[in-house]
């Protein structure tokens, strides 16, 4: 599929996701005739090879993709990233004879992928038995669970000496004693079935693990913190997008003149445009950044096992300046609108208040500051970012 289908596909799922973002917003729950939208439109291979029956596609143009959903509905496009971060899970992680299996089974069985992975819940354990592991235990904000066909699941492996390592691993969602919560209740971000998913002595076969207990980082394995750190600038990012085109599209069409300003057409009026041009130079900035470090992220998957820590810090630091740009612009371009729309923006009817709660709810993740941090430490020291879990 050439870039123009895919752009016209994600158009035409983007339209479907906006039309009903606002009531589903309300709802809350979980979208299935969203996510059957997202399984028909083809996008869901976007990242798997075209020897393996998928699209191919790039780094730039999935974070393209997942910004465009995001300025339609940011809970669906967290779920539609998120299933793409599974996949390149597979690709970083699978061994040759597992990516020949999943990535082409994925493709022809339409799987939407979930997760079970949060590394700050240490409550799921694996414990070794004969041909593979017995889970058991719970994950939290497991985004995209309810519904995945797929899990890909950490657990921790405790060792005699009061030690533990991490297991990674996938899993049918349907697989004997796997149990999905859809217990999410956050004010933001409401349909993107991030639920808790409880393992009751659930087998994982050793052909399932993704990286074992003994598993020493490389570089490029570690590039999947950025790929997920760069999906959140990218949703962040188009939240803030469509906040200020909505607040644009009010002001010209519904905003009454200030009762004391100085022209007939709020629009017209010269503070107003000024903070508008504020609003704006939250967002360019973000886009450059993102894009650059797509294209940064794209160079560094292209280089294989020869990216070298050093590179792979340095594109760490670009995402880190991406990801606290759209932070930036999500949370103040969603805020000041209402004060440039006023009163009757605020109307439930509307919805507009969503685009803040999303955004302020999906930007604490984990802590801008920590990557306000890191980027300090780079410039003022030289120092670059350690890879963990979330740098």
């Amino acid at each position: 599929m050439c870039n123009a289908s895919i752009d016209e596909r994600t158009e035409q799922l983007a339209r479907r996701l906006e039309a009903t973002a606002v009531e589903r917003d309300r709802r809350g729950g979980h979208a299935a005739d969203e996510r059957q939208a997202i399984r028909d439109s083809g996008l869901l291979g976007l990242l798997i090879p075209r020897e393996a029956g998928g699209l191919g596609a790039d780094w730039p143009t999935l974070y393209r993709v997942v910004r465009r959903l995001a300025q339609a509905d940011s809970a669906l496009a967290h779920v539609f990233a998120f299933h793409h971060l599974q996949v390149a899970t597979v690709l970083l992680w699978g061994t040759p004879a597992q990516q020949r299996v999943l990535l082409p089974r994925s493709q022809a069985e339409g799987w939407f992928w979930g997760n079970a992975l949060n590394p700050q819940d240490t409550r799921l354990a694996a414990t070794p038995v004969a041909d593979g592991w017995q889970l058991h235990g719970a994950k939290s904000y497991a985004s995209g669970s309810v519904g995945a066909d797929r899990l890909v699941v950490g657990a921790l492996v405790h060792g005699a000496d009061g030690s533990s390592t991490r297991l990674v691993g996938h899993l049918p969602t349907q697989a004997p004693g796997v149990v999905v919560q859809p217990d999410w209740d956050a004010f933001g971000q409401r349909q993107t079935d991030s639920g808790q998913v409880h393992f009751h002595d659930v087998f994982l076969p050793t052909r399932d693990v993704l990286q074992g207990p003994s598993h020493v980082p490389t570089p490029r394995s570690t590039l999947r913190t950025l790929v997920s750190q760069l999906i959140m600038a990218n949703l962040y990012l188009g939240i803030g997008q469509a906040a200020f085109e909505a607040a644009r599209r009010y002001t010209l069409e519904k905003s009454r003149p200030w009762p004391q300003g100085s022209t007939a057409r709020l629009a017209d009026e010269p503070q107003l445009q000024q903070r508008y041009g504020e609003l704006w130079l939250l967002i360019r900035p973000a886009e450059l950044a993102c894009d650059a470090a797509a294209l940064a992220l794209q160079a560094a998957f292209d280089g294989g096992d020869a990216l070298t820590a050093e590179h792979r810090g340095a594109l760490a630091g670009r995402v880190a300046e991406a990801k606290v740009l759209a932070h930036r612009a999500g949370i103040e371009v969603s805020s000041q609108i209402f004060e440039l729309t006023g009163a009757g923006a605020t109307s439930t009817r509307l919805g507009l208040d969503r685009f803040w709660r999303n955004a302020r709810v999906h930007t604490l993740h984990d802590p801008v500051d920590l990557k306000l941090r890191d980027i300090g430490r780079h410039r003022l020291l030289g120092q670059l970012p350690e890879p963990t879990s979330y740098s």
